[in-house]
C-alpha cells in the first residue's frame, strides 16, 4: 500500500498522511497537486510532500486521495526542501510558506454546485423555504450555494439544502474552479477559398462599391504576405485595425462576406517589451577590479558583499555576472526590495537580455505571475528573474547566481502573515540549495551584513569611486531650529538656501527631489482650545489628515472618517494641523513655484504597477520637474538630471524608538542624497534638521560609513543586539487586555525558567492596539553562536503548555524571527 503526506493551504505544522488510489501510484510524485478530503470540508490545492509505504501510526481512518490535478509535479524538490527550512526557521506552519508561496491562480477554489432531480416528486407538501429553492432552478440548471441564496432572498440556505437531500430532491456536487485562464488574443486570417490568385481578384471585384473594406483588405495582405509564403506573418485584430485606421464594422463585413476570418491563439503575457539587444556597457577600471575581485571571492566564499557608493554602477557589475552565468545554461534570480524600483531596472535589462529576462511581483496580475512559473517549471532553459521577495519561491531548476540589491532595505522583511522570513537570508539558502553563490549589494550595507564581511563569513569587495568620476553630493545641514527662532522661517517648510537652490536647478532646466518620511497632509490634528486629538477607534494611535480626500486615516488598519467642521468635544472650530506628510509640502511647493510641474511618490499617489511605472517614467522623461516622496525616493532609482535634493526634516528619522533607528536614518539620507549629482554632475543635498551637530548628521556629511558602522556596532555589542545576537520576538494579542497581561507574564516567565536573563519582557510596544487587538511582545536574545534548534523546540513546548489553559486560547500568538 502507498502512502502520500500532503500539505494543506491551512495554518498546520504538519502534513497529513493520505492513502493512494491504485490507478493513480504510478503517476503520483511529490510536488503534485491533489484533492484530498479534510475534516468536513474538501480543500483542493494539497501539496504531496512524499510518497512512502510507512503505515500510519494514528488509529483513524487513513482517508483517500480524492483526485490527481497534475500530470507533472508544479514544484521541484528544491522548493519543498526551501520550504521545509522556512517552516523551520521562522518558526511558522508549513501550510503557511504554502499559502506564501503558490500565486492564487495555481490554487483551485472549491464551489459547491447544486442541481435539482429532474424527476422528483414531493410525497407530502413541502415548507416554503424548501419549496423556493426547488423553484429557483431552471431545466438541468446548476446553481452555487450563493447564487441559491441571492435567488431565494434565503439567509441560510444550507440548512435547508440538508432536508432536501434526505428528500432526494437535490444532489450537491464538488465542482473545480480554475484559476488560471490562458490569455487568447484574436487574430486575422484569409479564408481558404480566396488564397488563390484569381479568386482573390474576384474578392476586389465584389469590394468595388465597399472602397472601406478594400482599403483593409489590402491593409491585410500588406502586413500578413501571405501571398508569399516565405515571408507570411500572422496578423492580430488589434494590429490590423491601427495600421489600416478602420473601424471594427468595417473589418466585421469583410468576415461576414467570408473573405477573411477571425481564430482565437494563446499568447504570452510576459511583460518585457523586446527591442533591439545591446551589448553590456564596457565597465570602468574601479568596476573591472571589482568585478575581478568579486570572482576571487567567490572561489573560496559562497557569499560576496558588494559595498559600492551610490552611482558607482554596480548595476552594470550585475549584467557582466549575469551574462556570465546564463552563457552556462544556469538561471539568475535578481531580488529587488520594492516593486517601485523594478521599473527602470527592467528596461535596463531587457535591452541586454531580451527575452531571458522574466518580471515577477505582486503588482503583475495572478495570471501573469502564473504564467512566469508555468515558463519556469517548463522549460530548463538559461533565464534571469527580476522581481521582489516573493520570487524566492518559483521553481528554479538551476540557479547559479542570486543577486540582492539594496540588501539593507528593511523592505526585503515579511512582516505579515506568515512566513515572517526576511528575504535576503532567505535567498542565501535558496542559493546555497542550488550550489549558487549570492552577491548583496548596497552604498549603505545592513551592519548584519557588514558584520559579516568583516568577521569573514562574506567575502568584501569595495567600489568606492562613482563611475566617471563624478564628483559625491555636498550636503548642506540646515539649522532649522536657529531660523526658526530668528523668525527667518516662522511658519515655512523650507529654508532660504533650498529655496534658492530650487530656484536655480529650475532655472537650468534640471529637476529637484524632495524627501520627506510622512505620507498624507498632516500626521496630527489638535484643537486648539481643548486639546482634542481624533484617534483611530481599532487603534492606540492619532489619524492623519488626507487634504487630497477630506479624510482621517489610519495608517495601520486603514479606518477612515471625514474631518469634522467642529471638535466634536467642545463645538470649537479652531483645529490645528501638526507635523509635516508629503502632501503638504506638495502644496507649499506648488504655491512657491506655481510654474513647476510637480509631482508625489508615495504610498497614496502609487498604489498600482502603472501608477508607478507612470510617476517614475515622467520624472525620467523631464515630464516632472519637482519630485516629492517618502522612502520610495530613495531606493536605487537613476535620474540623469537632479540637481537639488531636499530632505525636509532629518530629525524624524533619528527620534524612532528602535535600536536600529540610527543606521536606517543614516541609510536613507544617504541613498536618498545619491539621487543627486549622477553621470557627469555634481549635485547638492539640503538637510534640514534641529541638531546639525549630531554625531550622525556629522556621518552622513562626509559619507562616513564606516565611522557610523564602527560606533553602531560598539553600541550593539554593549546591549546584546544583532549581529552580536540573534533576536526572537514572541508577539501576543488580545481583545481583552486583562487577560493579555496576565497569560504574557506567565509565557515569559515559563520561557526564562529555562533562558534566564536572556528573555525580556513581556513589553508594550509603542503602538499598543492595532485593528482592536491590544499587545505584548516578548523578546528573547539568543548568542549568535548559539544553536537555534533548541530554542525552537522550548518555544513550541512551552506554547503547548499554554495551551492547556482555557485563557490562552482568548491569544493570537506569532513568533518574529529576526525582526527587522
Amino acid at each position: 500500500m502507498k502512502y502520500a503526506d500532503v500539505i494543506l493551504p491551512l495554518s498546520l505544522a504538519n502534513s497529513y498522511t493520505y492513502r493512494i488510489p491504485q490507478d493513480m501510484q504510478a503517476a503520483l510524485v511529490a510536488g503534485c497537486r491533489v484533492i484530498v478530503h479534510f475534516g468536513k470540508r474538501r480543500y483542493y490545492t494539497a501539496i504531496v510532500l512524499e510518497v512512502h509505504n510507512r503505515q500510519p501510526q494514528s488509529t483513524l481512518e487513513v482517508k483517500e486521495i480524492y483526485a490527481l490535478l497534475d500530470a507533472s509535479p508544479v514544484l521541484r524538490r528544491p522548493q519543498l526542501r526551501f520550504w521545509q527550512w522556512l517552516s523551520e526557521y521562522y518558526l511558522c506552519k508549513l501550510g503557511d510558506v504554502y499559502k506564501a508561496a503558490l500565486p492564487s491562480g495555481l490554487k483551485l477554489e472549491s464551489e459547491t454546485a447544486v442541481s435539482c432531480i429532474k424527476d422528483f416528486e414531493a410525497q407530502f407538501p413541502l415548507r416554503p423555504a424548501e419549496q423556493a429553492v426547488l423553484d429557483a432552478f431552471s431545466d438541468g440548471q446548476k446553481l452555487t450555494v450563493s447564487e441559491l441564496e441571492k435567488k431565494t432572498g434565503l439567509r441560510n440556505v444550507v440548512s435547508t439544502l440538508s432536508v432536501l437531500l434526505t428528500y432526494g430532491a437535490v444532489e450537491v456536487q464538488e465542482e473545480l474552479k480554475k484559476g488560471f485562464a490562458p490569455k487568447l488574443e484574436t487574430y486575422v486570417s484569409l479564408s481558404e477559398e480566396y488564397r488563390e490568385h484569381d479568386a482573390l481578384q474576384k474578392a476586389f471585384d465584389q469590394l468595388k462599391r465597399a472602397h472601406k473594406q478594400e482599403l483593409l483588405l489590402v491593409a491585410y495582405l500588406d502586413l500578413s504576405h501571405i501571398l508569399n509564403p516565405t515571408l507570411a506573418t500572422e496578423v492580430t485584430k488589434k494590429e490590423l485595425l491601427q495600421q489600416s485606421e478602420c473601424s471594427v464594422s468595417v473589418l466585421d463585413g469583410l468576415v461576414k462576406r467570408g473573405i477573411l476570418k477571425y481564430y482565437d491563439k494563446e499568447v504570452g503575457r510576459l511583460q518585457v517589451h523586446i527591442s533591439r539587444l545591446q551589448p553590456p556597457q564596457p565597465l570602468s577600471p574601479d568596476q573591472e577590479k571589482a568585478y575581478a575581485d568579486i570572482h576571487e571571492s567567490f572561489k573560496i566564499k559562497d557569499v560576496c558583499l558588494l559595498h559600492g557608493i551610490t552611482s558607482s554602477g554596480k548595476t552594470e557589475i550585475y549584467i557582466r555576472l549575469i551574462s556570465e552565468v546564463l552563457s552556462l545554461n544556469r538561471q539568475v534570480l535578481y531580488l529587488l526590495p520594492e516593486i517601485a524600483i523594478t521599473t527602470q531596472i527592467t528596461n535596463r535589462l531587457a535591452k541586454v537580455f531580451g527575452d531571458k529576462l522574466l518580471v515577477y511581483h505582486s503588482k503583475y496580475s495572478d495570471n501573469e505571475r502564473v504564467e512566469v512559473w508555468n515558463k519556469l517549471r517548463a522549460e530548463k532553459k538559461p533565464l534571469l528573474i527580476l522581481g521582489v521577495r516573493s520570487s524566492l519561491f518559483l521553481p528554479f531548476y538551476d540557479l547559479g547566481l542570486v543577486i540582492v540589491d539594496e540588501e539593507h532595505e528593511p523592505g526585503y522583511k515579511q512582516q505579515d502573515p506568515a512566513p515572517r522570513y526576511h528575504a535576503r537570508n532567505a535567498a542565501i539558502m535558496l542559493a546555497n540549495m542550488h550550489g549558487a553563490k549570492t552577491l548583496l549589494g548596497s552604498a549603505t550595507p545592513s551592519l548584519d551584513s557588514y558584520f559579516n564581511a568583516l568577521t569573514g563569513k562574506y567575502g568584501l569587495v569595495s567600489l568606492n569611486l562613482r563611475y566617471g568620476n563624478t564628483l559625491m553630493p555636498q550636503i548642506i545641514p540646515v539649522n532649522v531650529k536657529e531660523l526658526k527662532r530668528k523668525k527667518i522661517m516662522k511658519d515655512a517648510l523650507f529654508s532660504p538656501i533650498l529655496i534658492d537652490k530650487i530656484t536655480e536647478a529650475l532655472n537650468n532646466d534640471e529637476q529637484v527631489i524632495l524627501f520627506q518620511n510622512r505620507r498624507g497632509f498632516a500626521p496630527v490634528i489638535e484643537c486648539k482650545s481643548c486639546g482634542w486629538v481624533p484617534h483611530c477607534v481599532n487603534c492606540d494611535v492619532s489619524l492623519t489628515f488626507h487634504k487630497f480626500r477630506n479624510q482621517l486615516v489610519c495608517h495601520y488598519c486603514g479606518y477612515t472618517y471625514q474631518l469634522p467642521p467642529v471638535c466634536p468635544e467642545c463645538r470649537e472650530s479652531d483645529l490645528k494641523m501638526m507635523g509635516v506628510g508629503t502632501e503638504k509640502v506638495e502644496e507649499e511647493i506648488a504655491s512657491l513655484f506655481p510654474a513647476a510641474k510637480i509631482g508625489r511618490l508615495d504610498f497614496d499617489t502609487a498604489r498600482t504597477r502603472t501608477a508607478y511605472e507612470r510617476i517614475i517614467d515622467d520624472f525620467d522623461g523631464g515630464k516632472i520637474s519637482i519630485l516629492i516622496g517618502t522612502q520610495m525616493v530613495s531606493k536605487g532609482l537613476d535620474f540623469g538630471n537632479v540637481s537639488v535634493v531636499g530632505i525636509i526634516n532629518a530629525d524624524s528619522l533619528l527620534n524612532y524608538p528602535d535600536f536600529r533607528a540610527h543606521e536606517r536614518a543614516y541609510q536613507l539620507m544617504v541613498q536618498v542624497s545619491g539621487r543627486a549629482g549622477r553621470r557627469d554632475k555634481s549635485g547638492t543635498v539640503i538637510l534640514q534638521t534641529t541638531q546639525p551637530e549630531h554625531p550622525l548628521i556629522q556621518m552622513v556629511q562626509r559619507f562616513a560609513y564606516q565611522e557610523m558602522a564602527k560606533m553602531q556596532l560598539t553600541e550593539r555589542s554593549m546591549f546584546r543586539y544583532p549581529p552580536y545576537y540573534r533576536l526572537i520576538v514572541v508577539v501576543l494579542r488580545s481583545r481583552n487586555e486583562a487577560v493579555l497581561q496576565e497569560q504574557s507574564l506567565l509565557f515569559a516567565a515559563k520561557l526564562r525558567e529555562k533562558l534566564g536573563d536572556r528573555v525580556l519582557g513581556p513589553v508594550s510596544p509603542p503602538v499598543t492596539r492595532v485593528q482592536s487587538l491590544h499587545i505584548k511582545k516578548i523578546v528573547l536574545k539568543i548568542e549568535i553562536s548559539a544553536n537555534i534548534s533548541p530554542v525552537r523546540k522550548l518555544l513550541e513546548a512551552v506554547q503547548h503548555e499554554m495551551q492547556m489553559n482555557s485563557a490562552y486560547k482568548q491569544l493570537l500568538v506569532h513568533f518574529d524571527v529576526d525582526p527587522a
